[in-house]
């Protein structure tokens, strides 16, 4: 079992709250990560659960704020106004171990706010390791074991950094979306997931001495796909495997809606008559799909279909029956890289994480940062 880490809150707006070289001894490396919590928002809420200080885009002190008290960062022309300051940029940086409150929960770190297209972004610059406590209790389940829980933190370590490169002269490295990986701040920390963060404390993937592109997903519905029938660029890692999966409460699911209603959302085709796929991956994703109604014919995107419909994956089949579209669907996501319901599958076996690891992202070594 595990248990909930206790979270501060004394107010009722608080309560919801590069040298790569391979299985060396880990050197404690301080990786900065910038995590966009809020972006281009009217204005957002920031605090911190100690005394803070407030400093500008230049580092200069600007005063400080007092534990447990919440402030509206607002735009007002080039400036940012925040109590009684105002600048174009602004840090949070609490005092003693704090913690900062952005939006509506807790983080770990500082906070930076500046002005992004027409709003206000607030910023979370949190320690790598601190940041994937939460990450992994928000892309994982809490009570899976050790190993599954272990392989979601490399992987997830291993993105970010991959992510972080990728992004450097950008404002930020990260969203807490899944359009990235899932970030709750302190509420999504869990014992265990602190325990596999630090039983993997450092460790990426690599290949060729490159850190990995370590995507993941919930289910791939028995089997992974190669990238390249799914995106774009083939890599030499991310190749389909068995998938261990079948556990998952959306390992197989289906969807109903009128055929009247699909060919609203789809728009210019009447009511639906016929689904015919036009191109599909080598595990039976639908990349392309013909919708035939009884005024027009449309070709569209299978990510097209899913998004329309909120699918949770294109692993799906459809019939249509009495003026109704029956979807039969598998798995959850695009089904590239680690299958998080396939590794608590093999770790519920006794598989350990390096092997889960290497199941899933092939001829990978599992490396460690070093200062």
């Amino acid at each position: 079992m595990f248990r909930p880490l206790q979270r501060l809150g004394r107010h009722p707006w608080l309560v919801s709250v590069f040298l790569w070289l391979a299985m060396l001894a880990p050197a404690q490396a301080a990786v900065d990560m910038r995590i966009a919590v809020s972006k281009s928002a009217p204005r957002v809420q920031v605090g911190s659960s100690t005394n803070a200080l407030v400093k500008n885009g230049r580092g200069q002190l600007l005063g400080e704020i007092s534990a447990m008290s919440a402030f509206s960062v607002n735009r007002q022309g080039n400036q940012l106004a925040f109590d009684r300051w105002q600048a174009g940029e602004l840090w949070v940086e609490p005092k003693n171990g704090g913690y900062v409150w952005i939006g509506d929960r807790w983080y770990r770190g500082k906070t930076q706010v500046r002005i992004n297209n027409g709003g206000v972004i607030a910023i979370n610059h949190v320690d790598l390791e601190e940041y994937l406590y939460s990450v992994v209790g928000a892309e994982a389940i809490p009570s899976w074991p050790q190993e599954a829980l272990k392989a979601q933190a490399v992987a997830a370590r291993t993105y970010a950094l991959k992510k972080r490169a990728e992004n450097s002269r950008n404002l930020y490295d990260l969203d807490t979306t899944t359009a990235n990986q899932v970030y709750k701040g302190l509420n999504s920390e869990y014992s265990t997931t602190h325990e596999a963060v630090k039983a993997t404390t450092n460790q990426v993937m690599t290949y060729n001495g490159d850190v990995i592109l370590a995507v993941f997903h919930s289910s791939s519905g028995g089997h992974t796909e190669n990238v390249e029938d799914v995106w774009t660029r083939p890599l030499p890692y991310l190749r389909g495997v068995v998938d261990y999966d079948q556990s998952a409460p959306v390992y197989q699911w289906g969807k109903n809606i009128s055929a009247s209603r699909l060919g609203q959302l789809i728009g210019g085709v009447g009511t639906v008559k016929q689904i015919i796929p036009q191109r599909k991956t080598p595990q039976g994703r639908m990349v392309s799909v013909k919708i035939v109604g009884d005024r027009g014919t449309k070709n569209i995107s299978g990510d097209q279909l899913r998004k329309l419909l909120d699918l949770r994956s294109t692993l799906i089949s459809a019939t249509i029956q009495d003026g109704n579209v029956y979807i039969y669907g598998k798995g959850f996501g695009h089904g590239v890289g680690l299958s998080q319901w396939g590794a608590n599958g093999l770790a519920q076996q006794g598989i350990d994480y390096q092997q889960i690891l290497a199941h899933y992202y092939q001829n990978v070594n599992i490396a460690k940062i070093l200062k």
